[in-house]
């Protein structure tokens, strides 16, 4: 390989560890929440050990070696409450949430070779170094340590080691000698080579490992310590361990022979070994000669180990089992080519009804039934569960909830909910903005809340949950409620409505979305500016979804989103007005009824329609988008529900459900009010995706304009 090679494969290597890194990260996070709530659980401790392990072994690997210096101070610490020789405490938790946070400060970092020279690194370090017991005295050299007036020795124990790499690890860019160097910082360590399964010079392929390892580990780290070293290659490894003094008195200098141990571990029968025992010669050079054994594992026979066959049948379920990581853009370039067959299919599907011909249409058929299986399995990719965003909400509760002097616990259901992950990337500044107004506005100080008979510990309950091909995402606080005099005083001031305009509770609660909303009585370093809540409706809308509020004075706020499963692929109804075709979002529509002549003539004018005794409002899309031509005599008008409301949108005539393949607009045209893109119908033509929520906004607001006139 040459150099640029090298460095290209280096370069691939890091950007994967950099994604690995930042997954174990959000788990580091996670699982130190649960340690702040259950301290004495040593599970989490060890989740929060292996993942601190993983980080450093994997960055020392791809030349993070800031990271890798770093983390081992803070896995020090944890492998001592592990041992029960440190407990966990909040300082522990706080230490370790802002050495989480260092870490991730150097893995973006330029350079990742360069050392962690600043104030925030060589502070924590000092922190987590202070926690550490301090080393015994010099008249205690064997580590004997006062515990309830008994002195106690360390356990030393030997430990035979068998790393045999797959030869595919090196590929992956795993330095194996990395791993023995750290199995000789546990103890006393003695590494011989097993060369002979390597090939003939014709026959070696470099990025292949051909050599194992024996080793013989005197430590009294234990054997999870040995385990750990390779937790992060043991899919891509044969890993055996075996402790070696079990049941021997080694202080009467009893060990076991030669023979004894190569027979223990499967190298050679026992039936071979009587019979050379039987000759002259020492039993290490009659096995080399006869060829029984290679030399080296005579030399090993004390470094290796005998794994549990089931263990191993595990660990090779588990690898073929094992996931694939593939690059988002990857991902995003086949939703891409799934979409442009999405389109040729409904090409094909409307030429081959044009020309009748019923081989063509069973083609047809058949490539729009697999066309569809095909769209589902690939956008099924594309689908993760929420509960991965859920999990950040937690830290930012509880550092928000610190500082504000409030007591809150976030409470999560749905986690296991799936949405496209573009929508999922896209949703987590609105809801990271929707959580401190709950904390900020919502949840009362724990006084207020106790004076009014309620616990001084506030509740957040966030939640997901699938309704039809949507995803409703409920932000629910116990807290005061939203103020609705203080909303309607401040809209009449800023000129939103009137004194004289009723409204009813669920559209004023909208008007808090207006920009520059606020109705805090100062600014703080949460809200008070008015900015933000405008952001998070148009961030919301911008993925095709609509926002509702819902509150009760002293009982608490109801904030429910309401969003599309993907926003790549739709289903949709394609309809017409004139000469143009429109498209919009299935997912929304109720019904289509007709419109008469008659029916507009009994509404005096109104835009109004009778559906089974109900008015309901509806928009004129020919007027909204002053299309002229003559009008059928009978209209559709489609029913659709927006934010609890109906609506109904007149059209020439509906065609029916479309598989909507979901372009995005030009920069000159993304300004335009009710169109949210376009895509290609079967024809070539171009139809429009109507934003149904933002027309009627525009409506509305033209409305109001005509009434202060």
């Amino acid at each position: 390989m040459s150099t640029s090679d090298i460095a290209a494969m280096m370069e691939r290597q890091r950007a994967a560890f950099r994604e690995e890194a930042n997954e174990l990260l959000a788990e580091l996070e996670e699982s130190l929440l649960e340690l702040e709530e259950r301290p004495e659980d040593m599970d989490v401790v060890g989740r929060v050990f292996r993942a601190m392990h993983t980080i450093k072994g994997s960055g020392a690997m791809f030349g993070f070696e800031a990271i890798a210096a770093f983390t081992h101070e803070v896995e020090t610490v944890f492998d001592l409450v592990r041992n029960g020789q440190l407990s966990v405490s909040r300082q522990l938790v706080d230490l370790s949430l802002a050495a989480r946070d260092q870490i991730k400060r150097l893995l973006d970092a330029a350079d990742p070779a360069r050392p962690d020279d600043s104030q925030e690194g060589t502070a924590l370090v000092k922190a987590f170094r202070a926690l550490q017991p301090q080393p015994a005295a010099a008249d205690n050299p064997k580590g004997e340590e006062k515990r309830g007036g008994k002195k106690t020795e360390a356990e030393v124990a030997v430990y035979r080691v068998r790393f045999k790499p797959f030869p595919q690890l090196l590929r992956g860019g795993t330095n194996p000698v990395l791993l023995l160097n750290e199995l000789r910082d546990l103890g006393s360590c003695e590494i011989v080579a097993q060369p002979q399964n390597i090939p003939y010079l014709d026959d070696l392929d470099p990025e292949e490992c051909h050599v194992l390892w024996d080793v013989v580990l005197t430590t009294e780290a234990g054997l999870d310590a040995i385990r750990d070293v390779f937790i992060f290659v043991e899919d891509e490894a044969e890993i055996r361990i075996e402790r070696i003094d079990d049941g021997l008195d080694l202080a009467e200098g009893h060990t076991k022979k030669l023979g004894e141990i190569l027979v223990e571990r499967g190298d050679i029968s026992q039936e071979k070994l009587q019979e050379l025992l039987g000759q002259q010669k020492k039993l290490g050079e009659k096995l080399i000669e006869s060829r029984l054994v290679a030399p080296s594992q005579v030399t090993a026979a004390l470094a290796e180990q005998n794994q549990v066959r089931q263990l191993q049948e595990k660990r090779k379920q588990e690898e073929a089992q094992s996931s694939l990581r593939v690059p988002a853009e990857k991902l995003d370039a086949l939703v891409d080519l799934v979409g442009e067959l999405v389109t040729v299919q409904s090409r094909l599907s409307q030429v081959a009804a044009q020309r009748n011909d019923a081989d063509l249409l069973a083609i047809a058929e058949e490539v729009e039934r697999l066309t569809a299986e095909l769209r589902d399995n690939t956008l099924n990719i594309r689908m993760l569960p929420i509960g991965t965003t859920f999990s950040k909400f937690k830290r930012l509760v509880r550092d928000l909830s610190r500082e504000l002097g409030k007591e809150i616990d976030l409470q999560t259901s749905g986690g296991d909910t799936e949405l496209d992950k573009t929508v999922i990337e896209k949703l987590g500044d609105p809801l990271v903005h929707l959580i401190r107004n709950s904390i900020d506005h919502g949840i009362e100080s724990p006084e207020k809340r106790q004076a009014a008979g309620k616990p001084r510990l506030g509740t957040i309950h966030l939640s997901a949950e699938h309704s039809g091909d949507s995803v409703i995402i409920r932000i629910q606080d116990d807290g005061g409620g939203l103020n609705r005099e203080a909303i309607r005083q401040k809209a009449i001031d800023r000129d939103l409505i009137s004194e004289a305009d009723v409204l009813a509770d669920r559209d004023l609660y909208q008007l808090i979305f207006a920009p520059g909303f606020s109705t805090a009585a100062s600014v703080t370093s949460v809200s008070g500016r008015g900015v933000g809540m405008d952001v998070v409706k148009r961030a919301i809308e911008a993925l095709r979804g609509t926002l509702e509020i819902d509150s009760q004075p002293g009982k608490g706020t109801l904030i429910s989103i309401r969003l599309p499963l993907t926003l790549a692929i739709i289903e949709s109804l394609l309809v017409r007005l004139g000469d143009s075709h429109f498209v919009l979002p299935l997912d929304a529509i109720e019904e289509c009824i007709e419109l008469t002549a008659e029916a507009r003539g009994q509404a005096s004018g109104r835009s109004l329609v009778n559906v089974r005794g109900q008015l309901v409002p509806y928009i004129d899309l020919r007027r909204q988008f002053a299309m002229t031509g003559e009008r059928p005599a009978v209209e559709q008008i489609v029913i659709t529900r927006v934010n609890q409301q109906q609506i109904g949108f007149v059209v020439d005539h509906v065609i029916g459900e479309h598989q909507t393949v979901i372009k995005s607009l030009g920069r000159f045209y993304r300004g335009i009010e009710g169109v949210s893109g376009a895509t290609i119908l079967g024809d070539g033509s171009v139809a429009l995706i109507l934003d149904i929520a933002s027309l009627l906004k525009a409506v509305e607001q033209e409305k109001q304009q005509e009434n202060r006139k």
